[in-house]
């Protein structure tokens, strides 16, 4: 919340109001109440804020709520003078037209959640700071009307180089590109709403120092929430307790969109305690993501793979999500381009189908968990899955993978695992496979099944094969 040092100030001796003789502080405050119940809720929320906060009223510079006419003049100049006298703006509920403002640094504008909606006009973006420290968006819906950015903007907000930012229970909709964006700028995002964006809901590149928190990202054309870098590097991003929608992916591809939550070369980035769901491609996917965490996520009818770590990534802890619907599950893959070093535990995969947005590629859909190097794969439960419980390695691209301690039920083939010349050791160990009709662990090479049921009898012939102690039934 933005608060202003003013409003704790303790008021001079001579200046406090001293009780009359006989007028108790109950009997005070039984009063002031009586007296508010006759005033307005929103009305007292606004004295409220412009009161206790030491705020500025933006009435103060002709700017009016609900005004015809273009407001964008006036209000910029409330918003430079607001920062001149160290104070935050306040704007009263209603909709004001306006567009291309700039906020400097320390610029700090409260309205009132749902009342208050700055309307874009159109001709270049509505809201674009650079460089600003310490900048504050409270309780304000800036609505795009879809109308046309211009072309040196990314979205509709756009902030490059901001430390310290904060938008706090705001809302974006309706943006003709993206919604928010945030080039290495470090602070929260919290509370917000974004939809309807044509392009992502909100893109953090290169970030300083970001959280992204108990969010509602809805109905966008092509992603939700993206955090992204030019090059790889620490990031640190913090995206938590964030709903997540209806994420389609308009302009195509076979997952460079559609995905609600993506982590592109960004590392140390937690992803945790999110519901995301009926997104075209993955719930969450982590392209070169290093030392990435995704724990706890709720991830419902998936387009494609659910949660995605892929490509050149070195660490990645995948533990205690849900995934209910999609082509894969879990996929821990590409050791080829030196993806690999990972846990997989305590995760729930269920109702998986074969039928994807494009042509099945490699091992093809319909597989539980999908890994490939230096993983211990324990403790997780799958049911469903059309075709493998759990599928190691691809070719000769498996090293180092513990598969122990999992339930797999209800999959033709309880676990699929490489036998091609040149791959590494794995151990498959204490696991229960129930109702496996093609066989419980059967030897790959590559889409061929080249073994019978190898708890059963062969595992002889792959010396890189540990299989012992599971039960199958």
């Amino acid at each position: 919340m933005i608060r202003d040092r003013q409003a704790r100030v303790r008021a001079p001796e001579d200046t406090q109001i001293k009780h009359p003789r006989g007028l108790s502080r109950r009997s005070l405050l039984l009063g002031g109440g009586l007296a508010l119940a006759s005033v307005p809720a929103t009305a007292r929320a606004a004295t409220r804020i412009a009161g206790l906060r030491g705020t500025i009223e933006a009435s103060e510079f002709g700017v009016r709520p609900n005004a015809g006419d273009d407001q964008s003049a006036l209000l910029q100049k409330a918003i430079n003078a607001s920062v001149e006298r160290g104070r935050a703006l306040f704007l009263p509920g209603g909709h004001y037209p306006v567009a291309n403002l700039r906020l400097p640094g320390g610029a700090r504008l409260v309205g009132i959640p749902g009342q208050t909606w700055f309307d874009y006009l159109g001709g270049g973006h509505l809201i674009y700071s650079e460089k600003g420290a310490a900048i504050g968006l409270e309780g304000i819906h800036f609505d795009g009307g879809n109308r046309h950015l211009g072309d040196y903007t990314p979205a509709l907000l756009h902030f490059s180089d901001a430390t310290d930012l904060s938008l706090e229970s705001c809302t974006i909709s309706g943006s003709a590109k993206t919604g928010l964006a945030l080039d290495r700028c470090s602070g929260r995002v919290t509370a917000c709403t974004i939809s309807g964006a044509r392009q992502a809901g909100l893109r953090s590149v290169e970030a300083t120092g970001l959280s992204i928190t108990d969010c509602h990202v809805h109905d966008c054309a092509n992603a939700g929430i993206l955090v992204y870098r030019w090059t790889e590097g620490e990031d640190g991003t913090l995206v938590s307790g964030n709903r997540v929608e209806r994420i389609a992916a308009k302009d195509g591809g076979t997952g460079q969109n559609g995905n609600g939550i993506n982590v592109f070369r960004a590392h140390g980035v937690i992803v945790s305690g999110n519901r995301v769901t009926d997104c075209a491609f993955s719930a969450i996917r982590a392209n070169a993501g290093s030392n990435i965490v995704i724990n706890g996520n709720s991830c419902l009818r998936s387009g494609e793979t659910a949660i995605y770590s892929e490509f050149a990534f070195q660490g990645a802890v995948i533990a205690d999500n849900l995934v209910d619907g999609g082509t894969i599950g879990i996929s821990i893959a590409n050791f080829l381009d030196g993806g690999r070093l990972a846990t997989c535990s305590g995760n729930v995969v269920r109702n998986l189908t074969v039928d994807g947005p494009y042509p099945a590629e490699v091992q093809g859909f319909g597989i539980g968990i999908a890994v490939e190097a230096d993983t211990a794969l324990t403790g997780n439960v799958i049911e469903g899955a059309p075709r493998f419980g759990i599928h190691m390695g691809w070719g000769p691209y498996l090293r180092n993978v513990n598969a122990t301690s999992n339930v797999i039920r209800a999959c033709p083939t309880g676990i699929g695992v490489t036998v091609v010349e040149g791959a590494g050791p794995a151990l498959i160990a204490s696991n229960i496979i129930q109702d496996a009709k093609q066989g419980a662990i059967i030897g790959h090479r590559w889409k061929e099944a080249v073994t019978r049921d190898l708890t059963q009898a062969g595992t002889e012939a792959f010396p890189h094969l540990t299989i012992q102690g599971n039960v199958v039934s």
